[in-house]
């Protein structure tokens, strides 16, 4: 797909996202307040400027935590099947705008056209998930020792909830928080990351627009935009009793001690070092499938991407063969293009961090067996396209117990029973997603065992990626331990309190003191 067509396509998506001006900043329609240095957002696809955005300067931010504090005090009044009404009209809005939305995420990002509309598709299943919470946000019962007493819990909305989100799921993890933060009686404040400014900007004009239909305070959605140091506010205010964090284990440390320092609660979803342990009785033609589009899909810049596969040396050479094989069959190129399977990364500093990892793999003794390289000429200018690569290597290596967001998979040999390639894969300081390819019954329970795998996520027969939303989402160890999205994980954005009624005439006192008043 030529540049132009690029552009053109764009230019009506962002058309109908209601952005049709380059730049965007401080607004009187309630989208977000930001007066500072424009930001550009460059497209990996071709090097193309979309657009400029302004960075929130700190007055900036105390008028978005003013608007952010008298929204709450409105919103926390509205019946959860109210507040679920309005989002059931956000979900309506973006299977509208699904198309526009889906393809300003592959441009601004880099993933495939379909993984941009997945990713809004995502958006519209948490939307329904959260509906249908409104009406579900139980507490229980207890029976009181004491006679003539009622004991039972509730949920209280929080607060303000901040949301850091990055660069790779632009806003699939917002929508993850803020639907069920909005369900839950919060108000959000969201930073999007500086490399995909726009997409933010549209999903907020497009909560903005629903927003206003149905009357909901100002304040409710409020949207932040620049670099760390908007980030740093928010971590440091006392007024945002919780931090949703989405990035790297660095990144995520600097949170966590911010807002321990302060007694907030954080929400961190951190890197991944995941793995598909191959089993000598695993169906092989599946486990090609899972281990290429895990290792390659998004360009390997997935939280969940593959990372290491653990094979077990009676199958090891098949498999390394079948992965040659369908190696050679990717298609490299402009994701909107959607006959290609791997876009560009996000940027080039993205790049130069894949060049390290393959050469620190070589430093170590690794084998490359499909090489890797960066791509130039026709339809690669933007300098940001890389071949997907393959290296055969150690678990204790330097570079394999890092996580390098780029499509670059470690093959890694086992033997013996599988409890040895468990060890391996749990030998690594991350713990988001993990996945076993076997036909053994044994082999699979073993591995979902409480002496098996230590990953958030466990899965038997898929690969590592694609998590849905019905299940909560996140990881153990260094990846920071927050759940996002299904499950019970609404519980995160409340506030528990335990109530005791006495409906007799005495007040019968603990441990049987008496008071002779």
């Amino acid at each position: 797909m030529e540049n132009n067509t690029n552009k053109y396509d764009i230019h009506n998506a962002l058309k109908a996202l209601g952005i049709e001006d380059s730049n965007h900043g401080t607004s009187s329609d309630g989208l977000f307040f930001g007066s500072g240095e424009l930001v550009s957002s460059y497209s990996p696809v071709d090097g193309s400027l979309i657009g400029k955005v302004s960075q929130t300067s700190a007055e900036d931010y105390e008028k978005v935590m003013t608007s952010a504090q008298e929204g709450f005090k409105a919103w926390r009044q509205w019946t959860a099947p109210q507040r679920g009404e309005v989002v059931r009209q956000f979900g309506e809005e973006l299977r509208k705008l699904k198309e526009p939305l889906g393809k300003l995420v592959s441009y601004e990002m880099g993933k495939s056209y379909q993984e941009g509309l997945g990713e809004v598709q995502e958006m519209i299943d948490i939307c329904d998930f959260a509906v249908g919470l409104s009406r579900q946000l139980y507490g229980l019962t207890m029976h009181s020792e004491r006679p003539g007493h009622r004991m039972y819990e509730q949920w209280h909305p929080l607060g303000i909830v901040g949301i850091i989100s990055a660069f790779n799921f632009p806003v699939a993890v917002w929508a993850w928080n803020t639907a069920l933060a909005w369900i839950c009686g919060d108000v959000c404040v969201w930073k999007g990351s500086e490399k995909t400014p726009l997409a933010s900007v549209a999903c907020q004009k497009i909560a903005v627009k629903v927003f206003e239909k149905n009357n909901v305070p100002s304040g409710v959605s409020c949207l932040v935009t620049g670099d760390y140091k908007v980030g740093e506010l928010m971590t440091n205010d006392k007024r945002m009793p919780l931090i949703s964090a989405t990035g790297s284990i660095r990144m995520g440390k600097i949170v966590a001690q911010a807002v321990a320092k302060r007694l907030g609660k954080s929400l961190l979803e951190l890197g991944g070092n995941n793995a598909i342990i191959i089993t000598e009785n695993a169906d092989i033609k599946n486990t090609v499938i899972g281990a290429v589009f895990g290792a390659v899909g998004t360009c390997g810049q997935r939280c969940t991407s593959t990372r290491r596969l653990i094979i077990h040396e009676n199958v090891y050479d098949k498999v390394k063969n079948a992965l040659v094989e369908a190696y050679k069959q990717l298609k490299i190129g402009n994701p909107l293009d959607e006959s290609n399977h791997v876009g560009p990364l996000i940027d080039k500093d993205a790049v130069a961090n894949y060049n390290k990892a393959l050469e620190k793999v070589k430093e170590e003794g690794g084998n490359i067996i499909v090489e890797g390289g960066v791509l130039s000429g026709e339809g690669y200018e933007s300098g940001c396209y890389v071949k997907p690569a393959i290296a055969e290597a150690e678990n204790h290596f330097t570079i394999v117990q890092e996580e390098t967001f780029a499509p670059i998979l470690y093959l890694l040999k086992y033997s013996g029973s599988v409890e040895n390639a468990i060890h391996m894969q749990n030998n690594v300081v991350q713990g988001l997603s993990s996945a076993i390819m076997t036909n053994n019954l044994r082999e699979a329970e073993l591995f979902l065992s409480a002496q098996g795998s230590d990953c958030g996520i466990a899965n038997v027969n898929i690969g590592t990626s694609g998590a849905e939303i019905g299940g909560a989402f996140g990881g153990e160890k260094e990846t920071g331990g927050g759940r996002e999205s299904g499950s019970d994980a609404w519980k995160i954005y409340m506030r528990r309190q335990t109530n005791t009624i006495n409906y007799t005439t005495e007040l019968p006192l603990a441990q049987g003191i008496k008071f002779n008043l």
